[in-house]
C-alpha cells in the first residue's frame, strides 16, 4: 500500500527557515507526481507546490520566491525548503501523491 511520511515540521520565528521530507513507499516514486498542500485553521486546502517525475514544478503565488520544492527519486523523498517563514505560513502540510495518497500532515507554526 502506499505510504506518505512526512517530517520536519515544528515552531519558527518569522523569517526562519524549515525543511519539510516525504518518504514515500508502496509507488514507482520516479514516474510520480508529487505535491505539498497545506491547510490553516478555518481555512480551506491550498495547493502550496508541485513538482512532476521529470522534475517541472509549480508554486503557489503566496510562496514564490521563498520555498522550494525538490525530490530525491533514488531514495524516494520529496522536500519543500521552506524560508523567509511568516505567521500566515502557519498550517498543517501535507505530502501529496496527486490522486493515490496523502500523508498524515506535519503542523508548521510561524510565531514569535
Amino acid at each position: 500500500q502506499v505510504q506518505l511520511v512526512e517530517s520536519g515540521g515544528g515552531l519558527v520565528q518569522p523569517g526562519g527557515s524549515l525543511r519539510l521530507s516525504c518518504a514515500a513507499s508502496g509507488i514507482i516514486f520516479s514516474m510520480s507526481a508529487m505535491a505539498w498542500y497545506r491547510q490553516a485553521p478555518g481555512k480551506e486546502r491550498e495547493l502550496v507546490a508541485t513538482i512532476t517525475g521529470s522534475g517541472v514544478i509549480k508554486y503557489a503565488d503566496s510562496v514564490k520566491g521563498r520555498f522550494t520544492i525538490s525530490r530525491d527519486n533514488p531514495n524516494k523523498t520529496v522536500y519543500l525548503q521552506m524560508n523567509t517563514l511568516k505567521p500566515e505560513d502557519t498550517a498543517i502540510y501535507y505530502c501529496v501523491a496527486p490522486g493515490v495518497s496523502w500523508g498524515q500532515g506535519t503542523q508548521v507554526t510561524v510565531s514569535s
